[in-house]
């Protein structure tokens, strides 16, 4: 008997029958073809498995894929600082309030951010916890 024992049951048909020779290896995909392909799994009521499959994948590369990617995005974010449009605001005119007024305004407005991503607003206080207010960014752009 060969090395090959192939016990077939007479009831069922054989659909499929694959060799595999060892010749050829794995596929080595471009960063650019992998970019292509998590960008198609990102796109609204795509299912990866389908992505996958289309390509000659298995979902789970897919997965390792995204999460290379996920990481590299996060490791640059971290590197590099980021900058935004700092937008000074016109303060109201001084002679159309009363001195009460002006006094509560300037004490409550004194050492004040407002920040504002993707259309909503955080106003930071003097004194805020610096890993508080960091916290609080992260969120607001996880959420946008």
């Amino acid at each position: 008997m060969s090395g090959l024992d192939l016990t077939l049951d007479p009831e069922r048909q054989l659909r499929r029958f694959e060799v595999i020779n060892g010749a050829g290896g794995r596929r080595h995909w471009s960063v650019d073809d992998k970019a292509r392909i998590i960008a198609e799994t990102l796109e609204p009521n795509a299912i990866i498995s389908e992505v996958a499959r289309r390509y000659g994948l298995r979902p789970q590369q897919v997965f390792a894929w995204r999460r290379e990617a996920r990481k590299q995005a996060a490791s640059v974010q971290q590197d590099s600082p980021a900058f935004v449009p700092a937008v000074v605001a016109a303060a109201e005119p001084v002679a159309s309030r009363s001195p009460k007024q002006r006094k509560r305004q300037a004490t409550r407005g004194a050492g004040m951010i407002e920040l504002e991503i993707d259309g909503i607003s955080m106003r930071v206080g003097r004194g805020a916890d610096t890993k508080t207010v960091a916290a609080v960014i992260r969120a607001l752009k996880a959420t946008s």
